[in-house]
């Protein structure tokens, strides 16, 4: 019998990023970005992202994965707003990642996953 190569991947929410976690919820966000660290490179299509704010808790399926360089990268194949609907261009989306906790070096040193998330 083949084994389910699928697994359950964890993706927390800061509360003050509850208005990300909400735009994924309600699927006016479908693209959910972190920097490509270990901890997230091995995130394949058909995994199960179980996103955690608080206290509450949804899960969903992973559509697509791709890794990404750089911010400009993954900004010619994604338009900002499918990654935070309140960014609308390169500067805005530099911004929201950068104002992460430690996100500019981690981005420059691991690069970006982008997951397609339904």
């Amino acid at each position: 019998m083949a084994k389910n190569k699928s697994k359950i991947i964890i993706l927390r929410f800061r509360i003050i990023n509850k208005d990300i976690f909400e735009a994924i919820k309600n699927g006016k966000k479908k693209v959910e970005t972190r920097a490509a660290t270990e901890r997230y490179r091995n995130i394949k299509a058909g995994d199960t992202a179980k996103l955690i704010c608080g206290k509450d808790v949804f899960e969903m399926k992973v559509k697509k994965v791709a890794i990404f360089k750089s911010i400009v990268a993954i900004l010619k194949k994604y338009k900002p707003e499918t990654i935070n609907p309140k960014t609308h261009t390169v500067k805005e989306a530099r911004g929201m990642w950068h104002s992460f906790p430690g996100y500019k070096d981690k981005i420059r040193k691991y690069g970006l996953i982008a997951l397609e998330l339904e």
